[in-house]
């Protein structure tokens, strides 16, 4: 039985402190309970000699310096895994948000995921097709592959997100089973109730994992969200074998959270504010997209972030561009003229897309249709200008 705190140290915004902790570990979840009983969920955000710092999911409101008790649970952030999570839709946290009770699990997964050996990947092949004829053969989503899209804020990516969520497949059949997981960080109502209402309508919700965050839940909440859908789809692809493609909205939304949340902290800000490990933070969720050699099943990920002001120079595209495998850049001009996708086919690229393509993946000449697209979409372009 662990050790039961009486009393906190201090409390800012959704920010527990307590002192005299033994034994606590970072990122160790812990049980909160008030004065009238009511139990609320922290995690250990940051350890300073004999204190711990606390996120506390709920809130702090109701919270008192005297008389709360917490207990550490020597475990971190888990979440139920089977294969009951497919046609389910969860909160931000993992807990279920469609009246259907709670998942009867296998096993129990660390959200922060476990660590691959670089050695063990496999090298993706063989593509993923999304129905839009523009990302098929220009810039091709590759199985195992990480590409980002690129868009403003006002654009269609929503209506993008959910047309590659219902089209979707694995081209090669190979008898493998094709799911998609998908997150939403920092979304309205109305844009909760479109992905969930598209998903159903079109028949695909049964093939799907939902995580939705709004923008009214928590911000410690939108932090763990995407790494709950990665948990979910690691499982999903290397015990259930099952090739799995993570559509993930916005990442914009997530880092600002981040940046929210180390302000509170009291941590030294970086570029527009940003914390210094935002490279690192990203690319912990990044790197667990791929193919581990010898297991059947992958990780694809399609991760979607707004550029503040359209600048793709802004530190979340920029560094996301750094870590990924190419990008889709949508196009505010293109988006006014009323063409869609607005995909703007020069910025745009897949650098995995030469090792999935042509004979016995697509086409022979779908290097080559790609080459002469790009050169007289570009000519065009010159002679617009």
């Amino acid at each position: 039985m662990s050790l039961q705190y009486f009393g906190l140290h201090s409390i800012s915004g959704s920010l527990v402190v307590l002192d005299h902790v033994e034994g606590a570990q970072f990122d160790e979840m812990a049980r909160i309970v008030l004065d009238d009983g009511t139990e609320r969920t922290g995690r250990v955000a940051m350890l300073e000699g004999d204190k711990a710092i606390l996120q506390v999911f709920e809130g702090t409101h109701g919270l008192s310096l005297n008389n709360t008790r917490t207990q550490f649970t020597g475990r971190p952030m888990e979440i139920p895994l089977s294969g009951d999570l497919l046609g389910r839709v969860f909160t931000g946290a993992g807990r279920p948000a469609d009246g259907l009770g709670e998942v009867m699990p296998e096993k129990f997964g660390d959200i922060n995921g476990l660590p691959l050996n670089p050695v063990s990947r496999q090298y993706p092949r063989d593509y993923i097709e999304t129905g839009i004829s523009s990302i098929d053969c220009l810039m091709t989503l590759i199985r195992g592959q990480k590409l980002p899209i690129f868009s403003g804020t006002g654009l269609s990516h929503n209506k993008l997100a959910v047309q590659i969520v219902q089209q979707a497949r694995i081209a090669k059949d190979d008898g493998a089973e094709f799911a998609v997981v998908f997150a939403a960080m920092g979304i309205q109502n109305d844009v909760a109730d479109y992905f969930r209402r598209s998903f159903a309508e079109s028949g695909v919700l049964q093939n799907v994992v939902m995580f939705l965050n709004l923008a009214n839940d928590p911000i410690v909440e939108r932090i763990i969200t995407p790494r709950c859908a990665l948990t979910a789809a690691e499982y999903l692809a290397y015990e259930k074998h099952m090739h799995i493609l993570v559509v993930m909205t916005d990442m914009t939304a997530y880092a600002e959270a981040l940046r929210e949340f180390s302000s509170s902290k009291g941590e030294i800000p970086g570029r527009k504010g940003f914390p210094g490990y935002l490279y690192s933070d990203l690319a912990s969720m990044y790197e667990r997209a791929g193919i581990i050699e010898g297991v059947e099943g992958s990780v694809t990920q399609l991760p979607i972030l707004t550029m503040p002001n359209d600048d793709i120079t802004h530190p979340v595209p920029d560094l996301t561009g750094y870590i990924t495998e190419g990008q889709i850049v949508l196009e505010r001009g293109l988006e006014q003229s009323g063409v869609y996708p607005p995909i703007a086919v020069l910025p745009s690229l897949s650098r995995l897309m030469k090792d999935g393509i042509g004979e016995g993946y697509t086409r022979g000449d779908h290097a080559a249709v790609a080459k002469h697209l790009f050169a007289s979409y570009a000519q065009v372009q010159d002679a617009r200008s």
